[in-house]
């Protein structure tokens, strides 16, 4: 589901900037921006504002529009209120979606939103509109999931789409991937020195291995030679006894017999 919604954006803003390259004039491109920001399935507009056929609305008078589309970029329905006297009146579909703006920049610092905050921010005056707000232009339309906890009067996010990361907000991210990259880099470093070190080591181990195996064979062998060497020592002294005996019994005086009286 959120990879159709991602690639619904991926439209729209396709759409939006193809529309954007073949208009010139200032109040077409404005109502262009009218048009963009209250489609009810596009929450991106980071994209847009890299245009350069809405740059051109830039000193101009309808560079308001581009103000506003900046805001609904990064900005809140808080932010509009503080500034509205610079920027157009909103429409009822502008208006809705600069609150659900409002919800998801809400949702990325806490996931528990107490009611009283988001009425304030929303501009909400009870808890029953707040809460058919939540349900039936946030938790519909799939831009947020949570749960409406009426005893404890605030709503548990568990999953808000992301919004656009402003020049700062991509500046901090492109820093801390960055520091991210270097520790991963001496990690890895880190482990291929390891393996270099265990791959040496098991070397080592087999030549010692190999040596040992050689000794223990060697071994083998001298004892097998000195066995061998035993017995035909035992052997040459057992043949020779047996000539011995017969030599001495053959050359040995004999008694005569002394003759009967």
């Amino acid at each position: 589901m959120a990879m159709d919604a991602e690639r619904r954006q991926a439209e729209l803003i396709e759409q939006f900037s193809a529309q954007a390259a073949a208009l010139s004039s200032g109040p077409q491109l404005a109502a262009l921006v009218l048009e963009a920001t209250s489609h009810p399935a596009l929450f991106a507009f980071s994209e847009l504002l890299t245009l350069p056929a809405l740059s051109k609305l830039t000193g101009t008078q309808y560079a308001s529009s581009l103000d506003l589309l900046r805001l609904f970029a990064y900005g809140t329905l808080k932010d509009y209120k503080s500034n509205s006297s610079a920027l157009p009146a909103l429409l009822p579909d502008q208006a809705r979606k600069l609150k659900q703006l409002s919800v998801l920049t809400l949702a990325e610092s806490t996931k528990v939103l107490p009611y009283d905050q988001l009425m304030q921010e929303l501009d909400v005056s009870n808890v029953r509109e707040l809460e058919d707000f939540l349900i039936n232009e946030c938790m519909y339309s799939g831009i947020v999931r949570g749960k409406l906890d009426q005893l404890r009067r605030c709503f548990e996010v568990q999953f808000a789409a992301g919004r656009d990361l402003t020049p700062d907000q991509l500046t901090n991210m492109i820093e801390t991937l960055s520091d991210w990259l270097g520790t991963s880099d001496n990690l890895l470093h880190q482990i291929q020195e390891k393996i270099k070190w265990a791959d040496t080591t098991s070397e080592l181990n087999k030549k010692h291995q190999k040596e040992f195996e050689d000794r223990v064979e060697e071994a083998k062998k001298s004892v097998k030679q000195a066995d061998n060497d035993l017995r035909g020592h035992d052997d040459f002294l057992s043949e020779s006894g047996g000539i011995m005996d017969f030599e001495e019994d053959r050359i040995r005086p004999k008694r005569r017999r002394q003759p009967m009286a």
